[in-house]
């Protein structure tokens, strides 16, 4: 009779210096089940996996494997067992081809040599069992993020993996690329691979598990059947709290007019752009990704040079040449990946805040740090960051907190425009409500913000009104109080015609 379990943990305690990182937690996986593991950052999940694949070992606790107790000295004996964890960003050698990476540390050898022609061989059966549209020899470096986790999917495959551990492999895929993965997925289950699957998007879990674990403050909560638990449910257990109102958009007057851009156009990427948004308003962006919703904003800003169009701020006509001509005027731009363009991530918190007015803090010749630490913090607790102090570096914040001090840098500026791309893109659904109620304040405050999402319950829960795009051109702008998800959808794919206040026709 086949085991219940492929894999079952009991009691996990993993205990770090002056941290209980994991607190008797449980979890069973069933033979060729997709179970999703969620939980908010900092709930215990990345330590968890480090036990699984004996990176940790854990203090208190048993682990078995087809119903035998297993102990790992080290990662090797997790691999050997078959068990190989992919992570969201791809361990990988980018000047090696694919075969190369592939293979690392467990090379085909034969009579003391390599054997590459074996090695690209077996490869390209991996790659072709997942439909890659690339080769063996190609090199690592010129592979998209998506085809990278492919690759590292390959990797596992290698080994002979019969358990594979992915960890946030969506946060940084568009959703055709989402699609992709999940089909390699559906493949591995069928093939009896058993997969856990942690993610912080409701959508990965409903099309790819049969049961969720949620871990919350290092403690398990409980194990559900997908099909029988409710976004609210899996809500509060994964915060400890109901959250009835996840979008807390604030009743605000709207007032005059800050921005204006009319007839924007930038050849190859958007044709005949035109919005305004008012003070106070929350004017939300969408479409499908590749619309052209970045690109816009951009060449606004002055990151990009737009080939004809005007830019109108406060009724008055700018000319943006560079990024520091928008801020100069107090249009903010935040970017959607943080970690690259919003933040310099081995420096503190601090320095990363007062960045963009370092030059107005200093007496002459030298900074005033004792300002600069006074600014930063205030801005920092204005924002509820959750950090030791401003000296932790930046690259230490869970994906939510560093979004927090992305918000805090703009806000040591003089702002009258903000613009967030993405903003709560990779961050857990308590930091998401956190980051809803910042832009909330920011609104109450008067700012003209500019809500980029492609996420439909956030375009609809926190704008006022939306504008819709669709292969570089505007296809719709709607009213809140009219709007519904079906007609986003209609315009985003460019089945309706423009439409401006209402319904597509």
């Amino acid at each position: 009779m086949a085991e219940e379990y492929v894999l079952e943990l009991k009691g996990i305690t993993k205990i770090f210096p002056g941290v209980k990182a994991l607190n008797r937690v449980q979890f069973q996986l069933k033979p060729g089940e997709v179970h999703a593991l969620m939980g908010e950052n900092g709930a215990g999940k990345s330590t968890f996996i480090k036990v699984i694949t004996g990176v940790h070992k854990a203090e208190e606790g048993e682990m078995y494997l087809y119903g035998k107790k297993v102990d790992f000295k080290g990662p090797k004996d997790a691999q050997e067992a078959g068990i190989a964890a992919v992570y969201q960003h791809a361990t990988s050698y980018p000047d090696l081809t694919v075969a190369e990476n592939i293979f690392m540390g467990h090379e085909i050898i034969k009579h003391g040599m390599i054997q590459w022609k074996t090695m690209n061989e077996e490869a390209n059966k991996l790659l072709k069992r997942m439909h890659a549209e690339f080769d063996a020899t190609a090199e690592m470096g010129t592979l998209s993020v998506a085809e990278q986790q492919m690759v590292e999917i390959a990797k596992a495959l290698s080994t002979n993996a019969r358990i594979i551990i992915l960890d946030e492999p969506t946060a940084s895929l568009t959703k055709s690329e989402s699609e992709e993965l999940y089909r390699i997925v559906d493949q591995l289950r069928e093939s009896g691979v058993s997969v856990i699957f942690i993610s912080h998007r409701f959508e990965d879990m409903y099309r790819l598990a049969s049961r969720v674990t949620v871990f919350r403050d290092s403690q398990y909560i409980g194990t559900y059947n997908v099909d029988g638990i409710t976004n609210a449910d899996l809500i509060k257990a994964m915060v400890g709290r109901e959250i009835t109102d996840l979008f807390p958009k604030p009743q605000v007057q709207i007032g005059k007019e800050m921005l204006r851009v009319e007839h924007l156009s930038r050849t190859g990427y958007f044709k005949d752009v035109s919005f305004e948004v008012h003070a106070g308003e929350i004017l939300g962006f969408t479409g499908l990704v590749g619309a052209g919703r970045t690109e816009v904003v951009e060449a606004v800003c002055g990151v990009t040079h737009p080939d004809s169009g005007k830019v109108y701020l406060e009724g008055k006509e700018v000319n943006i040449k560079q990024p520091s001509d928008a801020m100069d005027l107090g249009i903010i731009l935040l970017p959607e990946d943080r970690q690259k363009e919003g933040l310099i991530m081995s420096w503190g918190l601090g320095r990363n805040v007062t960045l963009p007015v370092i030059s107005k803090l200093a007496n002459g010749f030298f900074n005033n740090e004792p300002k600069e630490r006074e600014l930063s913090k205030d801005l920092l607790e204005e924002v509820d960051t959750k950090a030791v102090d401003i000296f932790q570096p930046a690259s230490s914040l869970s994906g939510g907190n560093q979004q927090k001090v992305v918000v805090a840098k703009a806000l040591a500026q003089e702002m009258k425009v903000v613009i967030m791309d993405e903003p709560t893109k990779g961050v857990d659904v308590g930091a998401k409500a956190e980051i809803y109620s910042i832009m909330g304040d920011l609104a109450k405050q008067g700012y003209a913000i500019i809500l980029i999402s492609s996420e439909m319950p956030e375009i609809l829960g926190m704008a006022d009104r939306i504008l819709v795009m669709c292969n570089g051109r505007k296809t719709g702008e709607l009213n809140n109080d009219e709007v519904t998800q079906e007609m986003i959808l209609e315009l985003a794919m460019e089945k309706g015609t423009t439409t401006k206040g209402g319904a597509a026709s």
